[in-house]
């Protein structure tokens, strides 16, 4: 009986694994109405503590050239009840802002793609977990690896 017992126990735990192999994003929710959900795996590191992401969240926009553009607004990590894995959300982007240098009106525009104002947003690299952005349906986002290198230099007291 315990034997038996055992060995279903055994057998339900690897069919959630195979299920979760075969689905990273089990535990992600799909993106509410309005929204979209932009997914990134990440490759496996030797050190992925000497790595780190930076999400960039924005639109591209029809502008000129010479001023410097931001729209306002805030990712928010959440974490999913009964997972644990964190999701990153943008649930508006805000106005766009920016500096007012004089251009030639009749300058052309380029498309120029505008993120969020303020510090750049790194997470931490975890090649285990996807990266899960929810954005309203019109809003790009884009990322970049950023890397540590191996030498570390000796400060002298001073």
């Amino acid at each position: 009986m315990l034997k038996t017992a055992l060995t279903a126990m055994l057998l339900s735990l690897f069919a959630t694994a195979q299920a979760w192999a075969a689905d990273p994003l089990q535990g992600f929710p799909p993106a509410a109405k309005g929204f979209v959900r932009h997914v990134l795996q990440l490759a496996p590191q030797d050190d992925e503590s000497a790595y780190q992401v930076e999400l960039q969240v924005g639109k591209t926009v029809p502008l000129d050239e010479r001023n410097r553009y931001f729209f306002g607004g805030k990712i928010t990590e959440e974490t999913i009840k009964g997972w644990g894995y964190t999701r990153y959300v943008l649930g508006k982007l805000g106005p766009m802002a920016g500096t007012r240098i004089a251009v030639d009106p009749n300058a052309p525009t380029v498309p120029r793609f505008v993120k969020l104002g303020g510090e750049p947003y790194l997470i931490r690299y975890n090649s285990r977990l996807p990266v899960v952005v929810y954005t309203p349906d019109d809003v790009e986002v884009r990322y970049r690896i950023w890397s540590a290198g191996t030498e570390f230099k000796s400060l002298e007291p001073g």
